[in-house]
């Protein structure tokens, strides 16, 4: 029933993502070249602004239009970076009440509506308690699917970005060679990897998701534009080193080993004493 629940709500943040993209991409969605003078709100506020910040960072750089897309992604992990520290905080937060969590269900393990109700309410009453917000998870890919379709068509309706060459393909044109895509997917494992390492119990809806999505960027970077595999790339080094920068899972693993130990070490002890003590009684018995 547990998997059952968590498969829910995973299909339900992935349609609630492609049902915000539909909207999104579909209200002012044109293959006409994007300007300033471009009419809606789509085109006019999200494509054309990241169009023109491109192109400028291009400019800078010598007409190098992948150095621009480089830049800017950078600049738009920086800007959201705030939402993924959040992001990040939550999950360890999440981790600690997990033994929490663990008791209330059960505590109220009955299949009933009105015990199901009363679960719910405790958890809800556990995660203000712990300033934990369960939604924290999904906001931020929530905010960077506008963002990956405003690039899309930020390429597609730009001459000079559609048109230019990087190294061995064209940015508006898929990858030849499928270099791009599977350096994107394998980038998107090694990034998911290391942001579940810090988790001390392992979610299987989130193990599966680990392997799920990097195979969804590898196809996606196969049929779309490379520039947008170059997107994925640089964003997911940047989300890597921003793991382990803000949530070291390796010096999280050390510390868990390391209290695992003293643990370990203090039931030893206290074994040894409780035995001491016992054989003192029967010492005293004896005599």
């Amino acid at each position: 029933m547990k998997k059952k629940k968590n498969l829910k709500k995973k299909l339900f943040v992935i349609g609630l993502v492609i049902a915000l993209v539909t909207v999104l991409s579909g209200c002012g969605y044109s293959t006409d070249p994007i300007t300033k003078d471009s009419p809606g709100f789509w085109s006019h506020y999200i494509v054309f602004p990241l169009s023109w910040v491109i192109r400028w960072f291009a400019d800078a750089f010598g007409g190098n239009y992948a150095v621009g897309i480089i830049v800017v992604t950078i600049i738009i992990r920086l800007i959201i970076m705030p939402l993924m520290i959040k992001q990040l905080k939550s999950q360890k937060e999440m981790m600690k009440v997990q033994p929490l969590l663990k008791e209330l269900q059960e505590k109220y393990a009955s299949k009933d509506n009105e015990t199901r109700q009363k679960l719910q309410q405790e958890t809800m009453r556990l995660y203000q308690e712990h300033n934990i917000n369960p939604m924290m998870g999904c906001l931020p890919l929530i905010i960077q699917m506008p963002i990956l379709i405003g690039f899309y068509q930020a390429i597609s309706r730009t001459a000079e970005i559609k048109t230019d060459s990087f190294l061995w393909m064209t940015l508006g044109q898929p990858d030849p060679i499928y270099i791009l895509p599977i350096i994107a997917a394998i980038t998107t494992f090694l990034s998911s990897k290391i942001s579940m390492m810090g988790q001390t119990q392992q979610n299987k809806t989130m193990a599966m998701m680990i392997y799920f999505m990097p195979v969804m960027i590898l196809f996606m970077g196969i049929t779309l534009p490379s520039a947008l595999a170059l997107y994925w790339i640089i964003g997911n080094i940047f989300t890597v080193f921003q793991t382990l920068l803000i949530n070291n899972p390796f010096k999280a693993k050390r510390l868990q080993q390391a209290e695992e130990a003293a643990k370990a070490e203090e039931a030893r002890l206290k074994k040894k004493a409780e035995h001491m003590k016992a054989s003192k009684k029967g010492g005293k018995k004896r005599k």
